[in-house]
């Protein structure tokens, strides 16, 4: 009786902080998604095309110079990535982990541009391809966050490591690109 008191003491005690996050925007004024960023996804980022996991395998055998970008979460902490779990990617992948979320603070913004700018050796219209897991807004914002630095040539895998995955293709390990 004293455990199931505990339990309905903790569900009351948290109603307001979920209500609050129930309520919190989803956007921020200039458009990136700042909640719920493992949600149910549009079909399109504008302005990239989005790829499913044929037409990646397409675009890199057409394009091999494609930069492929991961934008997953690591926990960042005393100024260094935690790894609190292994992570791998789509070979060939450059991780620019954080860069997706909606609200950046300017290092991680610096972080972003200096890694993307030495990646496409300066080239705005290189073929870039953002992507996370699927139901992730994180590389729905990389999209935004690119086009916003003038790249022009950006693809939206929107389905990303998971679809990779399911198809049986091949994932490699993956460490953040250093920071900062």
């Amino acid at each position: 009786m004293k455990r199931l008191l505990a339990c309905v003491t903790c569900l009351v005690l948290a109603l307001p902080v979920l209500a609050e996050e129930a309520n919190a925007p989803l956007f921020s004024a200039d458009g990136y998604r700042v909640a719920r960023y493992r949600s149910p996804t549009p079909a399109a980022a504008e302005p990239a095309r989005t790829l499913d996991t044929p037409s990646l395998q397409a675009l890199l055998q057409k394009q091999p110079d494609t930069l492929l970008v991961d934008v997953y979460r690591r926990q960042w902490l005393h100024d260094r990535f935690i790894e609190d779990e292994p992570h791998a990617n789509l070979p060939g992948s450059l991780w620019l982990a954080n860069t997706g979320d909606g609200t950046l603070a300017p290092e991680w913004q610096a972080y972003f541009s200096r890694h993307l700018q030495q990646a496409s050796q300066g080239r705005l219209d290189r073929p870039v391809v953002f992507y996370c897991r699927s139901d992730c807004w994180l590389s729905w914002n990389a999209v935004k966050r690119a086009a916003a630095l003038g790249y022009t040539n950006l693809y939206w895998y929107r389905d990303g490591i998971d679809a990779w995955e399911q198809a049986g293709l091949p994932l490699q390990p993956a460490r953040p690109l250093p920071f900062p």
